[in-house]
């Protein structure tokens, strides 16, 4: 079972900003640019990057996807930070 993970994510307040930067992604804009435009997180300067982190880290519903949606992937997940468009890179 994996304990560490590396993702990338960008955090909006709302569903359809998030389903819009989904669809974007789904035409094959690029995540980090995605990122840098949007997300309301300090993560977006770097492209969205989180580096690696613990299971246990981030709060239930991201860590849940993080440890067990399909990586590159980009997944839909809300939390009570906003909305999140989370892409794990690797779990160890």
């Amino acid at each position: 079972m994996a304990r560490t993970a590396h993702a990338l994510h960008i955090l909006v307040k709302h569903k359809d900003k998030a389903e819009d930067i989904m669809a974007q992604l789904k035409k094959g804009k690029k995540f980090a640019e995605l990122a840098r435009k949007y997300s309301t997180c300090p993560s977006g300067k770097k492209g969205g990057d989180l580096g690696e982190f613990k299971k246990g880290q981030m709060v239930p519903q991201f860590d849940k996807v993080v440890f067990s949606a399909e990586t590159i992937t980009p997944h839909l997940v809300k939390t009570k930070f906003g909305w999140h468009i989370v892409k794990i890179l690797y779990r160890t």
